[in-house]
């Protein structure tokens, strides 16, 4: 595999075309809007300097990392002559099934169709497809250029053969990747988003408040960051965009979001993204400051 293309610009798409650019891959990094397209460019360009500053890599690997990506924004256009897609638009269902309706027309008979959803099976995004055994699930971290985790997430139909290129695609991009079934949430949300709104429910049972929940987790179970800390750092949207696949595929209780999450997307507080969730990021983007509405 040389040519890796990837749609969508945010946060985890230009986080994957930083990764495999990195590697030495030619990356073809699709965005329909402009502007994403040009801010996901200037993130990877930022991110490089951060890691020549730390003198994790030098400016000739930085330069020749940037030199690897091509932007576009015509899908059709962008993923000519490309061996892998990996889709990494927005978590939205009809969103992900016309893109990958798209694909199934435009990439070649070969190329092997990737999704970075963390909660959508991969059997109904393949469904759309008229080669299903094609499509695969690829669930990078975030950040992506330092988590080393990368769920790959075998739908019914993907094939050994195409489940076996991915898992070594992802080991040269010094990544560990897990082998994992299509369920709603997989392995990794499946476990971390009922801990997030568990949290939630204990702030909004008057339990706790926001502070103190988060360092009972840090200090008494050694997490890096607090659940409510992580669930603004992840987007709120996010969080409960997934709640919601799992309490819909599984049609159990113990996945439905807690009603303040929900107020809380409603209202527009989505966390880091929006400027405040759980805390204030109005000053910092590092959560150290309570969001007004939870102080005693």
């Amino acid at each position: 595999m040389k040519h890796i293309a990837i749609i969508g610009a945010g946060t985890m798409g230009n986080g994957i075309a930083h990764t495999f650019a990195q590697n030495g891959f030619k990356v073809q990094l699709i965005d329909v809007n402009e502007g994403a397209l040009k801010k996901g460019l200037q993130t990877i360009a930022t991110n490089l300097d951060r890691m020549v500053a730390k003198e994790k890599i030098t400016e000739q690997q930085k330069t020749d990392t940037l030199n690897n990506i091509t932007p576009f924004t015509s899908i059709k256009d962008g993923v000519d002559h490309a061996d892998l897609v990996v889709e990494a638009a927005t978590e939205n269902l009809e969103l992900k099934l016309k893109i990958f309706k798209e694909l199934d027309l435009a990439c070649a008979d070969n190329a092997i169709l990737a999704t970075n959803t963390s909660s959508i099976s991969i059997t109904q995004i393949a469904a759309v497809t008229s080669k299903p055994e094609h499509v695969i699930g690829m669930h990078f971290m975030n950040p992506v250029p330092i988590m080393k985790l990368v769920e790959i997430i075998r739908g019914y139909n993907t094939s050994d053969e195409v489940t076996n290129t991915i898992m070594e695609l992802s080991k040269t991009l010094g990544k560990v990747p897990v082998e994992v079934n299509d369920y709603p949430g997989f392995v990794a949300n499946r476990i971390l988003m009922p801990m997030l709104n568990e949290s939630i429910e204990t702030l909004y049972n008057g339990v706790a408040g926001v502070h103190e929940i988060d360092t009972v987790m840090k200090l008494g179970m050694a997490h890096p960051m607090g659940p409510l800390q992580l669930a603004d750092f992840i987007g709120l949207d996010i969080c409960l965009s997934i709640l919601e696949v799992m309490y819909d595929g599984f049609k159990n209780p113990k996945y439905a979001p807690c009603p303040l999450l929900v107020n809380m997307v409603n209202a527009g507080k989505l966390g880091v993204k929006s400027g405040e969730g759980f805390y204030d990021y109005s000053e910092s983007r590092k959560a150290e400051k309570v969001a007004s509405q939870f102080l005693k």
